[in-house]
């Protein structure tokens, strides 16, 4: 049986990060379809609208189905010209905004990436925080540790990365990850640098079957990507893991969102 395919386009007057955000939500909802995003950011002027609009009704007489399109468009003489497109909309501040402007009896100000705003500390902050994940990522640098609200340990490709960058951008923590390797399994020790910041130390572990076939697709063929030493590995850094005292999860079914919702609940800060 052929899996059905939706294209997904995310339309914005700014960044499209909203509705790209509160698509993936949604979308993860249904398991039986498959989706291919689009993104249409910055369309602020009329030419670039009403050139998205024509692609929008290309791809649906291509497809033989309408997309399905997130939008965010603050301006409404746009926003009523993408509407004309043979598609299906879901319109966040549509959705959103009017039932929002009742309750609080006064109109929204219609400014474009408002909520990204450089005048926004929370943005701000998740800034300061994407560049010092970036800074710290696979142990690159123990600079300034002692800042790090979060440190992720585990072997290479256990989901160190992505989890440390969401965590940074959705929750504007500071996230350092260090991988665990073959030395330290040997020597029976946690990397020298990472014993002043125990308290801060969480573990990622993964199924053996899994990280095989995530590092076969980048090293295939390699000891590195062998299953033996990938069993060899996991089994080392759950031993250390659990020697030190370390909580950790496991990567392998977890989505990024759960796993970071369920670190920030460790830390007490789901609020």
């Amino acid at each position: 049986m052929t899996t059905p395919k939706r294209t997904i386009i995310y339309v914005s007057d700014g960044t499209g990060i909203t509705a790209e955000t509160l698509g993936h939500g949604l979308l993860a909802q249904f398991d039986g379809t498959e989706f291919r995003p689009m993104r249409f950011p910055f369309l602020d002027s009329e030419e670039k609208v009403r050139d998205c609009l024509a692609r929008i009704n290309e791809l649906s007489r291509i497809e033989g189905v309408r997309p399905i399109v997130i939008l965010t468009q603050t301006n409404q003489e746009f926003s009523a010209i993408l509407h004309q497109a043979d598609a299906f909309f879901i319109d966040l501040f549509e959705a959103f905004i009017a039932p929002l402007e009742q309750e609080l009896g006064s109109q929204y100000n219609r400014a474009v990436g408002r909520s990204h705003g450089h005048a926004n500390p929370e943005y701000n902050s998740r800034i300061a925080a994407m560049n010092f994940a970036l800074a710290h990522d696979d142990g690159v640098s123990d600079t300034d540790l002692k800042s790090a609200d979060i440190i992720l340990v585990g072997v290479s490709r256990s989901g160190k990365t992505p989890t440390s960058l969401y965590l940074s951008l959705q929750f504007s923590l500071k996230a350092a990850n260090y991988p665990l390797i073959p030395e330290d399994f040997e020597r029976g020790d946690l990397p020298s640098r990472l014993h002043p910041y125990r308290s801060k130390l969480f573990g990622l572990t993964i199924a053996p079957e899994q990280l095989h076939r995530i590092r076969s697709d980048r090293r295939p063929n390699s000891k590195y990507a062998s299953l033996e030493n990938c069993r060899y590995e996991v089994a080392a850094a759950e031993r250390m893991m659990r020697r030190e005292g370390i909580k950790w999860f496991d990567t392998t079914s977890r989505s990024i969102e759960e796993l970071s919702v369920q670190l920030m609940q460790e830390l007490n800060l789901e609020n």
